[in-house]
C-alpha cells in the first residue's frame, strides 16, 4: 500500500511538472505576437532612441527584459488611428511578470546600444523567441 501511494504522488508530480512547461511556453508565445503587433503600429522617425539588450549573456537575461519592458514605455503611437490599439498591448507588456533570477546582471540598461523603436522591438522579439527555444528544448533558461 505505501509503494502505491509513493507512486500515485510520484505520477501527479511528473504530471504537474509536464503542464507547468507548456502553459510558460503558451505565454512567451502570447509575448513574442504582442511583440509583433506592437512593431507594426510604432512610430519610428523622430522619437527617442532605446537602449537595446542584444545577446545578453545567460545571467543577464532578466535584467535585459526589465530594460525592454522600461522602454516599450516611451514608445509612441504611429498615428491617432492606431492609439487604441497601440495603448493595449502597451499595457500587456507593461503587466507581463517574469519570476526574480537567482543572481543579478551586473550591466545596467543605459550599457545597452540605443537602437531606433523598430530595431528595438525586434531585439525583443529575438530574445523572446530564444526563450521560447531553451524552454521546449528543455534548457535551465529562467526568469
Amino acid at each position: 500500500m505505501e509503494r502505491m501511494t509513493i507512486f500515485c504522488m510520484l505520477l501527479f508530480c511528473c504530471s504537474m511538472a509536464l503542464t507547468a512547461a507548456p502553459h510558460k511556453i503558451l505565454k512567451y508565445k502570447q509575448l513574442f505576437k504582442t511583440i509583433e503587433r506592437l512593431a507594426t503600429t510604432v512610430k519610428d522617425k523622430d522619437v527617442e532612441l532605446l537602449h537595446t539588450p542584444e545577446n545578453p549573456v545567460e545571467g543577464c537575461l532578466f535584467t535585459a527584459v526589465t530594460c525592454f519592458q522600461k522602454g516599450t514605455l516611451k514608445l509612441q503611437p504611429e498615428n491617432s488611428q492606431v492609439n487604441s490599439t497601440f495603448n493595449q498591448t502597451i499595457r500587456v507588456l507593461k503587466n507581463f511578470t517574469f519570476s526574480t533570477p537567482v543572481k543579478r546582471c551586473e550591466s545596467s540598461c543605459e550599457s545597452y546600444e540605443k537602437k531606433t523603436p523598430k530595431e528595438f522591438l525586434k531585439s525583443f522579439a529575438k530574445l523572446i523567441k530564444q526563450v521560447i527555444r531553451a524552454d521546449s528544448s528543455g534548457g535551465l533558461l529562467t526568469f
